[in-house]
């Protein structure tokens, strides 16, 4: 058997639907990844980006477990004295609801160049309306 290397013209992208509402958040994160990095397509090569746009709606009411809500802590460090700001999940929800599934999801992906690229394919909106319904995206179930 031969093994066969992708290379950047042999890649072909789709645009995935995945709706968020009701879904656990590490658990979402987790599929998303697989589909930004391309590893659930038969020609994956782990040196290429090959991965596909993922887009997720209803951001604003994924779900958690236990006592993630009031005990989650996102931090952020301005680079000057005094300067670090955290924020709980509970209030990351509620001022940008988007950014909890994008820091979970960059988290579950490289930290390298070919993880950048692929962040940038992570379209994520807080309700349902979407721009993307012109590249008909196909919906993936939870």
């Amino acid at each position: 058997m031969k093994t066969t290397l992708i290379t950047e013209k042999d890649i072909k992208r789709k645009y995935y639907l995945v709706d968020a509402e009701g879904a656990i958040l590490g658990r979402l994160a987790s599929k998303i990844a697989l589909l930004l990095s391309g590893k659930r397509k038969v020609d994956c090569t782990l040196h290429v980006d090959n991965g596909d746009f993922v887009v997720v709606v209803n951001a604003g009411k994924v779900a958690v477990t236990g006592l993630k809500l009031s005990q989650k802590l996102y931090t952020h460090y301005s680079g000057y004295p005094s300067g670090l700001k955290t924020k709980n999940l509970e209030t990351l929800l509620e001022t940008k609801p988007t950014e909890a599934v994008r820091h979970a999801v960059k988290g579950m992906l490289p930290k390298n160049k070919l993880g950048s690229r692929m962040i940038t394919r992570l379209k994520v909106y807080a309700g349902p309306e979407h721009p993307h319904a012109s590249q008909q995206p196909e919906k993936i179930e939870r």
